[in-house]
């Protein structure tokens, strides 16, 4: 019904006027008496073989709301309803932004695709903490960071240390975003000699809190291989937990969108179908690389059961969603999960 009826009406708005109805629609929605418990009900699937552990946390089942949807924290308990097990919140920035101008989100529906350069737009870092702060916490909570779009490069590190601080204390892990491709020269942050830096920074920081919790690094899809390699080292040297592979590429290969269409659209993050195999062979060759010691995150391109079933069979130890959860509709995690004890990982 969502594919053929639902969906359908909903595109017919722009990608972020219905993100933002939809957001409101779930928080009023879900204070309806025993609706929260009808969701549940239709969209939950629970069983035994589904429960994972991941670097010390313990997760009902292997599938996630990636970061960029829920930037706000405003609805991290509504998504545990419909069957995730964590949510990833942000990116969020020590000071609240607007991000780039509108429009910046765009579908590519022949495609199964988005291309978004919203900019890391968000309410700051300490709404989002204060909001998590009330959380009822029924779902795992990642934080997600980054910087905000007026600083530096070189006063970068800055902007991680103040976020990371603000928001420790109210989620069970945390993303050192350095690989989004719509906020101006944050890709530089992605050279060794920074993220080493940052990284070491929050690592220290860390050390000084009396409860350590997982920190994780999102890389680029469209990184070299002795990008992968550094970042392998990176991961060796600086005692970070693991990586969250991968965000968006700004690659445009394979699709069957017009090359005027994409001149409309212009720059920004390609996620969906299309990246579905450069994110992919990025887990399998980290967990080749580093004989399946780095503990990884999959994400990008999960548009079907299959697709998070190959990146799982490729390494990963969990998998989030996000384009393909707006494609394929609320019961595309029970989908997933189903299919996950149906078949296994391999």
């Amino acid at each position: 019904m969502y594919r053929y009826l639902i969906r359908p009406l909903l595109f017919v708005l722009p990608p972020e006027a219905i993100h933002h109805l939809l957001v409101r629609l779930i928080r009023w929605g879900f204070k309806i008496p025993l609706l929260p418990r009808l969701i549940r009900v239709m969209f939950a699937y629970h069983h035994p073989d589904l429960k994972r552990e991941f670097l010390g946390m313990h997760f009902d089942n292997p599938v996630g709301l990636a970061a960029g949807f829920d930037k706000n924290a405003q609805v991290v308990d509504e998504f545990a309803a419909f069957g995730f097990a964590f949510v990833e919140v942000g990116t969020v920035t020590p000071r609240p932004q607007p991000g780039n101008p509108r429009p910046r989100s765009f579908r590519l529906p022949g495609d199964g695709a988005l291309i978004n350069r919203m900019g890391f737009n968000n309410h700051g870092v300490e709404q989002a903490a204060a909001r998590l702060k009330q959380s009822r916490r029924r779902v795992i909570i990642g934080g997600n960071i980054g910087k905000n779009t007026g600083t530096s490069n070189e006063e970068a590190i800055q902007d991680y240390h103040f976020a990371f601080e603000q928001l420790y204390d109210q989620v069970d892990y945390l993303v050192v975003n350095l690989s989004c491709p719509n906020i101006k020269n944050l890709s530089e942050l992605q050279d060794k000699k920074h993220t080493m830096a940052i990284l070491q920074r929050l690592c220290d920081l860390r050390s000084t809190k009396p409860r350590t919790k997982p920190i994780l690094l999102k890389i680029s899809p469209d990184l070299t291989d002795q990008q992968l390699d550094d970042a392998i080292e990176i991961f060796n040297a600086t005692g970070i937990d693991g990586i969250i592979a991968t965000n968006t590429t700004t690659t445009r290969q394979n699709l069957t969108a017009s090359s005027e269409r994409l001149r409309q659209i212009g720059d920004g993050g390609l996620s969906g179908a299309p990246l579905k195999d450069q994110s992919t062979r990025i887990i399998r060759y980290i967990t080749e690389k580093s004989n399946g010691k780095i503990p990884i995150i999959g994400v990008g391109g999960i548009m079907s059961a299959e697709d998070a079933l190959e990146k799982l069979r490729a390494g990963a130890s969990l998998v989030q969603v996000y384009t393909g959860f707006i494609y394929n509709g609320p019961g595309f995690v029970k989908k997933i999960n189903r299919a996950i004890v149906q078949r296994g990982t391999g």
